[in-house]
């Protein structure tokens, strides 16, 4: 196992990507010290306690982002620390740190996202941009990722950012996250559809990007994981495919014409090993994680 031997270090342990990663450390053989709020509350801690390996080689420690050191005992050790919510630096000797940022700092930047577009790691978000448009979200992923960055060429640690977009499949914490809720709430009963377009990834994909970009010598900078970029219509079309049986509505929220698509680049992403599970076997799967958790009846 590649990871035999070896210690590191996963904050906000018990999230929607980090259970993934936990997981897969897990698997290869990896020591993980991981971070939850609260060690006393069973939705952080149980679907982690469950994983394979976890009695022999995973460590809870409770954390708290607004607690300052509160992160040290997990970071002292650790070959690699993965930051999958917001950063947070430690003190450390040598140390290789994979930070969970997003597709929200890499594309607003006012330039029209066009069909004919690539997006790649080149592309920036633009603070001020995002302040003028009360993209409070994205403003502050963009100032994240810009000071994690600053922070680690002025203290000497390796950085690698890995900046998914949409994240969906299968969840193993108790309750659907955010961007999973995207995709609930058009199949439970929304009376429309926003005129939206998405950067979609598998949540497992996202979480082997991370392993990757340690796992992986030559890794560096940042790297934008989209295995598509479709419409919101089109991921309804195919979820009305695969489950005929749901009410899924076909009316777009507003009468402007649908909004176009755009590219981002795979390239890099295929450089750590990347091979992008498929936008319908991503939605299949969502599917299915919702109804077994009860949050779907049909």
């Amino acid at each position: 196992m590649s990871g035999e031997g070896k210690v590191v270090g996963v904050t906000g342990g018990s999230g929607y990507i980090a259970s993934w990663l936990v997981k897969f450390l897990l698997h290869r053989g990896y020591t993980v010290k991981a971070s939850v709020r609260d060690l006393n509350e069973p939705k952080k801690t149980e679907h982690l306690l469950s994983l394979d390996g976890s009695k022999e080689r995973l460590h809870l420690f409770e954390a708290n982002l607004l607690e300052e050191g509160s992160f040290d005992p997990i970071a002292d050790g650790c070959e690699c620390v993965f930051h999958t919510a917001c950063p947070v630096f430690y003190t450390v000797t040598d140390p290789w740190v994979v930070l969970t940022s997003s597709m929200a700092s890499v594309s607003f930047n006012g330039k029209p996202l066009l069909p004919d577009l690539v997006v790649d790691e080149t592309w920036f978000s633009d603070p001020v941009f995002c302040e003028e448009l009360k993209l409070w979200y994205v403003l502050s992923k963009t100032l994240a990722e810009e000071a994690a960055f600053k922070f680690a060429k002025e203290n000497g640690i390796d950085l690698v950012a890995i900046n998914p977009g949409l994240v969906i499949g299968p969840f193993l914490q108790p309750t659907p996250n955010h961007s999973v809720k995207v995709i609930l709430n058009q199949i439970n009963g929304a009376q429309t559809f926003p005129n939206k377009v998405y950067r979609f990834v598998d949540v497992r994909d996202v979480a082997m990007a991370h392993i990757q970009a340690f796992e992986v010598a030559s890794a560096s900078g940042r790297y934008c994981l989209a295995e598509c970029v479709s419409h919101i219509s089109e991921v309804l079309n195919i979820l009305r495919q695969l489950y005929p049986t749901l009410s899924i509505s076909e009316i777009c929220e507003d009468d402007k014409p649908l909004m176009p698509k755009y590219q981002v680049s795979k390239e890099k992403a295929k450089s750590l090993g990347i091979n992008f599970t498929s936008l319908e076997a991503s939605l299949r799967d969502t599917v299915e994680s919702l109804k077994e958790k009860g949050f779907l009846i049909f």
